[in-house]
């Protein structure tokens, strides 16, 4: 028998310096039981990287510290995503004529809920699904630039960052795909992920990333799910991806179709969907269906299945002149 679970996701607004960001969003994080506590040396060598590639990310994890409380060191273990397991999850994603639609697979018991709009004084304003507070699970930053992270394999693992942590560095400081190419190649990767990426010329792009290596694909058309499928790194694949290819294919027939970017978000979002699943209670039940669009930056969102997309306006949110809901509720169905 189904059961049915209401998921309501938080919706941010958040202004300031990213020491200011990170101290409003520890104000309101309680109750929190640090679930890993790195040794001293690899918490020096995280915060010497965050230093070297995101001093930006540092300060907003100081501010976290003052507004939890916590020591910074315990921040930084719980936070930082470096040199962290997590499990796995499904993320399916298109891109085409200039928007990016994607399903986040996952468990409710592991997800942030919580799509944040940011602001930073310095760096550039984005709008995402976060992940560890500080991660992004998926996002677009004022410049029109969208990335989205494809789990791959925990294996081949190395000391780097999660792909949650590498998504937040690219937008906030990335303008289009080639500067987030450089970043990316230059990044520690903990683990094996590919990287959907767009920008508002519709230089589209799939990164393939393990820590040893990465790999670019450019196409005009894109259909990103988890597994890796250059030459190259092949061999990195789990041993059943069968599941994951299935998915690209169908993804692959919606490219040859003539469809406005509300028709894909349905073929999404519906619960039927071959890209919809409710097996949350194995970890791969969709979350969140979004769709960014670079050229206007607008943002459709719907929470789970059977519920009404929302769309916003990032553009009017940078301007002042979008008031955002407090929350978005969806319904999730358990298998």
């Amino acid at each position: 028998m189904s059961q049915i679970q209401e998921l309501v996701v938080n919706v941010l607004d958040l202004r300031g310096s990213f020491y200011q960001i990170g101290l409003k969003q520890g104000q309101e994080i309680l109750n929190i039981t640090p679930q890993i506590m790195l040794d001293k040396d690899t918490i020096n060598t995280a915060e010497y990287l965050l230093k070297k590639f995101s001093p930006h990310l540092l300060e907003e994890l100081e501010g976290l510290a003052e507004g939890t409380g916590l020591p910074l060191t315990t921040v930084i273990s719980t936070f930082s995503g470096y040199d962290v397991p997590f499990p796995n999850m499904g993320c399916s994603t298109l891109v085409k004529d200039s928007y990016y639609v994607r399903n986040y697979d996952f468990s409710p018991d592991l997800y942030d809920a919580r799509l944040v709009f940011v602001q930073p004084a310095t760096g550039f304003a984005s709008v995402g699904f976060s992940q560890q507070i500080i991660g992004r699970l998926d996002g677009m930053n004022e410049k029109g630039l969208v990335i989205g992270l494809h789990f791959v394999n925990q294996e081949h693992k190395q000391p780097g960052f999660l792909a949650t942590t590498i998504v937040r560095m690219v937008l906030d400081q990335c303008k289009t795909t080639s500067e987030a190419i450089d970043l990316l190649r230059k990044i520690p990767h903990g683990y094996c992920y590919n990287y959907s990426l767009t920008d508002i010329h519709g230089h589209s792009v799939i990164m393939e990333a393990s820590p040893q290596h990465q790999e670019v694909s450019p196409s005009s058309a894109i259909a990103c799910t988890n597994h890796f499928e250059t030459n190259t790194l092949q061999c990195k694949n789990q041993e059943y991806i069968q599941k994951s290819i299935e998915r690209k294919r169908y993804l692959q027939t919606l490219i040859k179709e003539d469809l406005l970017p509300e028709e894909v978000f349905y073929r999404f979002n519906h619960h039927h969907s071959p890209l919809f699943f409710q097996d949350y209670k194995d970890y791969f039940g969709t979350l969140h269906t979004v769709l960014y669009s670079p050229l206007d930056l607008s943002v459709m969102v719907s929470i789970g299945g059977k519920s009404n997309p929302l769309t916003f306006s990032f553009k009017e949110w940078l301007n002042g002149t979008l008031n955002l809901p407090s929350k978005i509720t969806g319904i999730l169905t358990h298998n």
